[in-house]
């Protein structure tokens, strides 16, 4: 069997990590057991749906590396869901209701204030074809709802839940097809799941109770019942899902300096028991994928943790993968010796100066201004195409009897105009024997 996966976002916003979590989850068992994962835009909201959604959620498949085996959308099969759709009604497993919101709504408070659960009660079926006709004929149009068989229980065994057991008669019959003749989410999606060959849907904890009357939907419609694993939703650092967190958008951590691996190899490990850790491409990501790592307990999504990620990943990164965004000042020598001190890729522009410009001289103390200087001295007497700073501090050790801060501080300030930063050993050969010379005798000079 060639394992068959699916991402289907709505094109009605930009994608958030919630999204990407499930999308990920997705490629990478398709990916882990050799099958595609392919793509569906769920865009039978017309009013809703936005072009421009669509490009982004391929922009940002694509930035984060998912790249996907297919595409299909639901807006140009509206033809197939009626024809099945009317399977479902010659077999009596769909049926038109007329009751308003306001109705269901007074119907569903009524229930709870009893104590009992707002299951819809399915007044609808005892109207007569008559009854139906007549109130057609006055205009009023049915929204749809799909027949839930009440006979034996609805279990399946979850991948990450375990055995799963719901009794029909508690669920309500889910409404399907509006009054205007437009989807809802529940029919479509096991139509398309069918006609796809989906094997596998993963998808958030908050998915189970459609899966229950969506497994009956399959049966219903002759499909094969794909396997199901709901993983636990996220959490932000409050504790709940919060508005910023629902809403945080790929493209903005983007903008913000965020790699895409940080932010794969945060979201594939949330949730689970494999520790959260620095990656330079999705190999690790998809060998460790295993639906038995997964816990019941909410994953907590961190900014912190994904800053810090984001930072150690930058720090294996090779020049190969970055030099694009590179300035060209930065080449294959100076990345190694500029990485370390990155948090984001974009921050290795702050030391273009340091390699190839010039930099203001520090304000210097008299004691250090006259250091500096005989620190020029010595530079014109070293061997460069060695190891000059060592060269550098130990022969300046030894004429002046400095040692620790008091030998380095004042020649990095001198040399890079920073209290920080690369080391200095690796930088000197970058910066170079007459940049160095010209650095330290302005900063000698420098009142």
């Amino acid at each position: 069997m060639t394992v068959i996966t699916r991402f289907a976002p709505s094109p009605t916003g930009n994608l958030h990590v919630g999204n990407i979590r499930a999308a990920l989850h997705n490629w990478l068992w398709a990916r882990k057991m050799g099958g595609q994962c392919l793509l569906r835009i769920d865009d039978t909201d017309t009013e809703r749906s936005e072009e421009r959604y669509v490009e982004a959620i391929r922009a940002d498949l694509a930035w984060l590396g998912l790249s996907m085996a297919g595409e299909v959308r639901q807006s140009e099969r509206f033809a197939l869901y009626e024809a099945r759709f009317e399977e479902l009604r010659a077999a009596g497993r769909v049926y038109p209701c007329f009751e308003s919101a306001q109705e269901l709504d007074l119907k569903r408070k009524v229930l709870l204030g009893r104590g009992l659960p707002p299951v819809y009660d399915r007044g609808a079926l005892a109207l007569s074809a008559d009854e139906i006709a007549a109130k057609q004929a006055t205009g009023e149009r049915p929204h749809w709802r799909f027949k839930l068989d009440h006979g034996a229980p609805i279990a399946w065994t979850d991948l990450v839940r375990g055995p799963q057991h719901f009794e029909p008669h508690l669920l309500s019959d889910p409404v399907i097809r509006r009054a205007d003749g437009s989807w809802l989410y529940m029919l479509p999606s096991v139509i398309d799941d069918i006609d796809m060959g989906v094997t596998h849907v993963l998808r958030g904890e908050d998915h189970v109770s459609n899966t229950a009357t969506q497994i009956q939907m399959f049966s219903a419609l002759g499909g094969a019942l794909p396997q199901f694993a709901h993983m636990a939703l996220l959490t932000g650092s409050e504790g709940k899902l919060s508005k910023r967190l629902g809403s945080l958008g790929i493209s903005e951590l983007r903008e913000a300096g965020i790699e895409a691996l940080a932010i794969t190899a945060l979201l594939a490990r949330l949730g689970t028991s494999d520790p959260v850790e620095p990656v330079t491409d999705l190999a690790p990501l998809v060998e460790r994928f295993d639906f038995a790592h997964f816990g019941r307990a909410p994953a907590r999504f961190s900014d912190e943790e994904l800053a810090t990620l984001n930072q150690k990943i930058v720090h294996l990164l090779p020049y190969e993968a970055v030099s694009d965004r590179l300035p060209a000042q930065i080449d294959a020598r100076a990345w190694p010796v500029v990485r370390p001190n990155l948090a984001m890729i974009e921050e290795a522009a702050a030391f273009v100066p340091v390699l190839a410009g010039d930099i203001a001289p520090p304000a210097l103390g008299e004691e250090d201004r006259a250091y500096v200087a005989q620190a020029a001295d010595v530079v014109r007497t070293i061997d460069f195409d060695g190891d000059p700073w060592h060269a550098l501090t130990g022969t300046l050790k030894e004429m002046t009897g400095r040692k620790g801060k008091a030998l380095f501080l004042p020649l990095r300030l001198a040399l890079t105009g920073m209290d920080h930063g690369p080391d200095m050993a690796a930088l000197l050969p970058l910066i170079g024997r007459e940049r160095v010379l010209a650095r330290l005798g302005a900063a000698a000079a420098a009142g």
